[in-house]
């Protein structure tokens, strides 16, 4: 869930249909050239170090309740704390393990007093770089971070690798990356808090949406495996995760289930992501049809927007890609098998010992519903404890506008 709006690269008839939180709701504040040498100068700090924090805007309560409402959140709680909302850059990694650095938002609650509970919201796809919450002013995943904040909480948010303003590009769907960055900027935020002496507390709430829903069961992994020094998994909470790759969001896309058009992007978008991670074609023409191949990768680089990827591309996938390569997507073998395997081992080979909730709506043809009851299977027969909340006749991104304000409410203190 990223951009001016909740985005899962729509088409753009479900552009026109999200609600935008307007120009004015948060102060706009560039990226400095300042925040680009230091992140170049301090390439070999460790990871979780903070290279920069900007302030980027400041929200009393009562506006923070104005954005939820007209971002189209659905009874969010009222916010009882002003925010300041701040852009980290951190150290991180890349998909190789080398030194990198990405951004991510640190949003703390005005006077609240002792120490805080932390909520990290990991947003859905976004394909353009500036859409990232630390970035673009109108964004939705700002404003969810700051309702977190708002309600007593400390918000963080990551942009994850190549968003926001990560070098290169983004590298899609990546669990093992989505989890270091998020990872990284807990330590970076337990620093920079303290730098403002406020203490956070051990247990995090993991919570995201659609490709974050996802990748909140990557980081809680991580967190329940130590891998974030103090900090340690309080809950997850995702939704509208495509959580089952292999066996249930992949199949769905052949069998008409998602819509096609979106079904277009999200493919072109994995394709060219997973080719530079996995290695899944020798040359764009022997993936894509023409003319794409000649303009599909440079039209995902992230400089591009949303709308010029949409009119980019064709409105269905067989459209988009040669015969043989629509085959292997849909009956993957050899590496492209196994990387699919290994990404979905977040549904089977750790047991969370904390609640985990996932929500999903009857109506999402972006990422179907099979997603959250297929994990939820896997996890409980290892001993989780796990609930599946319907929200109902709602489409994807009606999915999120339900079920954050439940989020919100349930850990406000």
């Amino acid at each position: 869930m990223t951009s001016r709006a909740i985005r899962i690269i729509p088409t753009a008839v479900a552009i026109g249909a999200l609600l935008a939180a307007p120009l004015s709701a948060f102060a706009i504040n560039q990226p400095s050239l300042a925040e680009a040498a230091v992140a170049q100068a301090t390439v070999h700090a460790p990871r979780g170090s903070v290279v920069s924090a900007v302030e980027i805007a400041k929200h009393k309560a009562a506006d923070l309740d104005a954005l939820g409402a007209d971002a189209g959140f659905v009874g969010a709680p009222q916010s009882r704390y002003d925010v300041t909302v701040y852009r980290l850059i951190y150290r991180t990694v890349d998909p190789t393990g080398r030194p990198t650095t990405a951004s991510g938002l640190v949003v703390l609650p005005d006077g609240r007093r002792g120490a805080l509970t932390v909520a990290e919201h990991l947003h859905g796809t976004t394909a353009t770089k500036s859409y990232a919450a630390s970035v673009d002013a109108t964004s939705t995943d700002r404003v969810i971070t700051a309702l977190f904040a708002g309600s007593g909480l400390a918000a963080v948010a990551p942009d994850y690798l190549g968003l926001g303003l990560g070098p290169g590009k983004h590298p899609y769907i990546d669990t093992k990356t989505e989890t270091s960055a998020s990872i990284d900027l807990l330590l970076a935020a337990r620093t920079f808090a303290a730098r403002h002496g406020v203490a956070l507390k051990p247990d995090v709430l993991v919570t995201g949406f659609s490709q974050g829903g996802r990748a909140t069961l990557g980081v809680g992994r991580a967190l329940s495996r130590g891998e974030a020094g103090s900090f340690r998994l309080g809950e997850i909470r995702g939704v509208a995760g495509p959580y089952d790759l292999l066996g249930t969001e992949l199949p769905a896309v052949f069998t008409g289930q998602v819509e096609p058009h979106v079904a277009t992007m999200y493919l072109a978008y994995f394709t060219t992501a997973w080719d530079r991670t996995v290695g899944l074609y020798n040359s764009p023409r022997e993936a894509f049809r023409a003319p794409y191949a000649d303009t599909v990768e440079s039209l995902l680089d992230g400089t591009h927007t949303e709308e010029e990827i949409v009119a980019g591309l064709p409105d269905s996938p067989a459209k988009l890609f040669t015969k043989p390569f629509l085959e292997r997507l849909k009956h993957p073998t050899g590496r492209f098998r196994q990387a699919l395997q290994e990404a979905d081992q977040i549904c089977h080979n750790w047991t969370p010992r904390v609640p985990v909730h996932f929500y999903s709506g009857t109506k999402d043809t972006d990422v179907v519903p099979a997603n959250s009851t297929s994990c939820a299977t896997s996890l409980t027969t290892r001993g989780a404890h796990i609930t599946v909340h319907s929200m109902g006749p709602v489409n994807h991104f009606g999915t999120a506008m339900t079920a954050y304000p439940e989020i919100i409410r349930a850990w406000t203190p």
